[in-house]
């Protein structure tokens, strides 16, 4: 006999969760081994509804992590000013556990965010007066709790509604490894934007890293998970596939599906399973919104209207929120709420209230009538305005929806002024874009909002979307001063799109009349103005308004924003060669913090280290940009981070640091596409890697299209290192009539611009392309230009480029002075962390001796010697291209070549390869990297990589520790000297 499950009394009032846990043991396991050996990460990606939640849920209860704590957080979908809160929430349950831990001093920074565990902590610390310096040390107060708690295992869920500092915790816990914490994130890959894939596809050095991808089950796991829901065997295999077909192979979904059938009544059990009533009788929706519906409609109207305000308010609130929120009686609330927690769709996380998934909410919201959706958002508006602190993003939300526009615009630029002071880009752009689009405004306050949302939508990687919108309010009346900062603002958004440089510098000249009231707006579109990037605009007239900028520095009364200015100027003049720069960047030092803290002076090193890469000052650019690195990361600035990280990969692709750098170029080049003028730095040092280590046809498409671009953003500063390893390979392929082109419009730019520091990099190849395609009268000319030019400039690069010059050019007319000429070069070349270039020159001079040319009185007397020590330093670098010639000419004068490893570079595992082994004995002697690199011919960035690679391989943290761990080891075996220079 058949008995339906409504009238079977066994599943009356039960909620329809699995309790076992169904088509995910591969997972779990996966899981529970990754964070039972910290430190660790674990990424959890999965569609709604796919049950990440309920795989965290699953570690509680394993017998492996029972002397871990589990410490849980969420992220939710609305965002505010408020930072931090899933790890406030996975901290603040802890109760008296940190009574008995010994805690850093620094956790009293965390009184103000955990008031529950204030008695626990030590005494806040007085507040820095710098946002992002005390949100640094909030972040290391956290961290210290839960180094304290260890072993802990934090959970951080739906990572792709994080707010901005918690995401910018997440990278910062992640950046140290944590011997006894383990850290597992989960997150919706189709909502995540680019920091949170950043975040959830890094790899962090000594940190295990374990991806858990969830897909949806098919028709058998569907059916053992409703099996396990009903109690029962198992289910028939019709039902089963019915479920997965409705349920897309949600979980979730077949919940909500099997609460659906139940109280309708429509399954009816046979012998030891459930079956499904007569497919014609049955009309079950195929979408969850439709079975969260009929769910809702079962439940009394107070019930409803509790299941209504929820939907309403979208996330978990408090108690108290949500029930001054609802319209329902005092006497009938308490039975309302328990109704709704009994139907399953809400839940209680912590002392909050809310739907159990974000989909059910959203079903519900779409079903409510216009103005019952209106009401309840005034109310909720009015409930969240209660707390403390409120919420201002949120209220701003409900008072947008409830129709009540003039107060949703004074909440909305509060919370957009709260979240800019917090450095809360994204949330500010958010706010400010939504009023300036839906709200009716008047000129003045628009044109007030839109410079605000210019600011932000800079730091916050959103220009191109707002571009036009900007446009838009500029076209209204508006009062000079008003109108002078947003031209002046959209200007700037205009330079990082790079699309209409023209307009742009209308833009700003026309705002430097209207800044009357704003010295340091009108100091800085001074300096603006005075960057050399328009085309056809002389530079007398850059200079001009270089100098105004310095005229109108007096007046600006903020120290930090003279430096930042002070810095700007300097980034101008550093690739004209102006020794001058050098002064202002260390009036910017010396006014600046070590490392820099505000937005300000970080931007100004960024700016400085950036131009003095181009120019060739690679130790100065090295300082800068790394100091400016820390500054961004601290200050929780995603633009500045990424900006300057783009630099710095091309200033190691400069100075030889080229292992791991496609990994990280190619972060940038993705997060930074829309941003042509930041993500250029990047995609140079791309197409340049892609050239030196044989990718040809890339290299050809990828330099021609960079090229292309720079010059098109006028970036004649820039232009030249590309543009060098493009010459470098029309040469090759015999392409001399475009290789000639080229150098004539490189001429142009850098004589109209006067760059002529970084334009250095570029001199010898155009001198070989001009040689190569018969035309050394040209050569010679470009040569004694170029001579002129520098001669009174600060051009680091310029000895050894002109020495490179008159070498090819003194090995073409045939004189005896061409090898050593090429020799001195190399030297220099060195003297200045360019390995590269270095063994370029070091070819050239070899193939003078092979040509029957001197190369006497240099450092490498013999010209097979300069040959194998250029090919040395290019393998060292992983220049595959010159590896291949340099060694196909080695082996025709019967030079012994080392066999080259065909397999990509040879594989030591735990044992030190012949390089790492020599350069640990030599630092083990007490030399320095600066000694041993002149010793062995590397690059001082190359013989660092080495001896960090030997001190991780012989497990020893101190570089004192060496020679003993060496003679342990018996590393000074014969074995030791054996030959170098391979593929290591």
């Amino acid at each position: 006999m058949a008995e339906h499950a409504d009238s079977a009394g066994d599943l009356a009032g039960r909620r329809v969760v699995s309790p076992a846990y169904v088509g995910r043991v591969a997972e779990l396991t996966q899981l529970v081994a990754a964070v039972t050996m910290p430190p660790a990460v674990v990424v959890i990606e999965g569609e709604a509804g796919l049950g990440k939640t309920r795989l965290v849920q699953e570690l509680a209860g394993r017998p492996e992590l029972a002397h871990q704590r589990l410490l849980v957080g969420r992220c939710h979908p609305i965002r505010e000013s408020f930072p931090l809160g899933p790890v406030v929430e996975a901290l603040r349950g802890l109760g008296d556990a940190l009574g008995p831990v010994a805690l850093s001093p620094v956790t009293g920074a965390l009184r103000p965010l955990l008031p529950e565990l204030a008695d626990q902590l030590p005494p806040q610390p007085d507040t820095l007066a710098d946002q992002g310096i005390e949100r640094h040390r909030v972040f290391r107060a956290l961290t210290a709790v839960l180094d304290a708690l260890a072993p802990v295992t934090l959970i951080l869920e739906d990572l792709h509604a994080a707010d901005e500092q918690t995401a910018d915790f997440v990278g910062y816990l992640l950046a140290e490894p944590h011997p006894k914490l383990s850290v597992v994130l989960t997150y919706r890959p189709e909502d995540a934007d680019p920091t949170v894939r950043a975040l959830t596809t890094g790899r962090h050095t000594a940190t295990s890293r374990t991806d858990v991808v969830l897909a949806p089950l098919d028709a058998a796991q569907t059916g053992i998970l409703a099996a396990a829901i009903l109690g029962v065997e198992q289910v028939s295999d019709e039902f089963a596939e019915y479920l997965c077909e409705r349920s897309s192979g949600s979980p979730f979904a077949v919940e909500e599906l099997l609460a659906l059938l139940r109280t309708r009544g429509t399954l009816v059990r046979r012998g030891g399973g459930w079956a499904r009533r007569a497919l014609a009788e049955l009309d079950v929706p195929s979408s969850i919104r439709e079975s969260v519906l009929e769910r809702v409609s079962r439940l009394s109207e107070p019930a409803r209207a509790v299941v209504a305000a929820a939907a309403v308010l979208h996330r978990s609130v408090p108690v108290a929120v949500l029930t001054e929120t609802c319209r329902v009686a005092p006497e009938q609330l308490l039975s309302a709420l328990n109704e709704a927690l009994d139907s399953a769709l809400l839940a209680e996380p912590g002392e909050e209230i809310g739907f159990r998934h974000q989909l059910a909410a959203e079903a519900v919201y779409a079903e409510l009538a216009g103005p019952v959706r209106a009401d309840l958002h005034g109310r909720a508006a009015a409930a969240l305005s209660a707390l403390p602190p409120v919420p201002l993003g949120q209220v701003a939300h409900h008072l947008r929806h409830a129709g009540r526009l003039p107060e949703w615009v004074d909440a909305a630029e509060q919370a957009a002024v709260q979240a800019l002071a917090l450095g809360h880009d994204v949330a500010a752009a958010r706010l400010l874009e939504e009023v300036l689009r839906h709200a009716p405004l008047p000129p003045d306050r628009a044109g007030r909002l839109a410079a605000r949302l210019a600011q932000a939508s800079i730091e916050a990687l959103r220009t191109r979307e707002v571009a036009d919108l900007l446009s838009s309010v500029l076209a209204r009346e508006l009062s000079p001063s008003v109108r002078g900062e947003l031209r002046f603002r959209l200007g700037l958004l205009l330079h990082e799109l790079g699309d209409d440089p023209a307009r742009e510098r209308r833009l700003v000249a026309d705002a430097v009349a209207e800044l009357t009231d704003r010295p340091d707006l009108r100091a800085w579109a001074a300096v603006v103005l005075g960057i050399p990037t328009t085309e056809g605009v002389p530079l007398a007239e850059h200079r001009r308004w270089l100098q105004r900028a310095m005229e109108f520095l007096p007046a600006v009364a903020d120290p930090v924003f003279e430096a930042f200015l002070l810095g700007k100027v300097a980034m101008v003049l550093a690739p004209m060669g102006d020794p001058g720069w050098r002064e202002l960047i260390e009036r910017v030092e010396r006014r600046a913090a070590d490392p820099p803290r505000h937005r300000s002076e970080v931007n100004a090193y960024w700016s400085v280290g950036t131009q003095a890469g181009y120019a060739g000052h690679h130790a100065v650019a090295n300082r800068l940009l790394t100091a400016a690195m820390a500054g961004a990361v601290a200050g929780e600035s995603p633009r500045l981070t990424l900006s300057i990280g783009s630099g710095l990969v091309l200033l190691d692709y400069c100075r030889g640091g080229w292992d791991g750098l496609v990994p990280r170029i190619s972060t940038y080049t993705e997060q930074l596409a829309e941003y042509p003028r930041a993500v250029a730095d990047a995609q140079v040092a791309a197409a340049c890697l892609a050239l030196a280590r044989g990718d040809l046809d890339r290299a050809s498409a990828a330099l021609s299209a960079v090229v292309a671009q720079i010059e098109a953003l006028g970036g004649f500063d820039l232009l030249p290192l590309p543009l060098a390893a493009w010459l470098r390979l029309a040469v090759a392929r015999q392409q001399l009539p475009a290789a000639v082109a080229a150098v004539d419009r490189l001429l142009t730019a850098v004589a109209q611009k006067e760059v002529w520091a970084p334009a250095m990099r570029a001199l010898p190849p155009a001198t070989a392309a001009l040689l190569a395609a018969g035309e050394p009268g040209r050569a010679t000319e470009l040569y004694e230009q170029a001579q002129a030019a520098v001669r009174e400039l600060d051009a680091p690069l310029a000895p050894a480029a002109l020495a490179h010059a008159w070498g090819l050019l003194a090995q073409a007319r045939g004189e005896p002075a061409a090898g050593p000429s090429l020799l001195t070069a190399a030297g220099h070349y060195r003297a200045q962390e360019c390995p590269y270039e270095a063994a370029q020159a070091m070819e050239a001079a070899a193939m003078v001796g092979y040509a029957g040319q001197s190369t006497a009185g240099g450092e490498f007397a013999a010209s097979g010697e300069a040959l194998l020590a250029a090919l040395t330093q290019y393998r060292d670098l992983g220049a595959e291209w010159d590896v291949s010639r340099v060694a196909r000419v080695a082996r025709g004068h019967g030079l012994p070549v080392p066999t080259r490893h065909r397999g990509g570079r040879r594989g030591y595992g735990s044992q030190l390869s012949p390089r790492e082994r020599q350069v640990a004995e030599l630092a083990a002697t007490g030399r320095s990297n600066k000694e041993i690199a002149a010793e062995l011919f590397l690059s001082v960035h190359t013989v660092a990589r080495h001896i960090a690679a030997a001190m991780r391989k012989l497990n020893i943290r101190s570089r004192a520790a060496l020679g003993h761990r060496l003679v342990a080891c018996e590393l000074s075996s014969p074995t030791a000297g054996e030959e170098v220079g391979g593929a290591d």
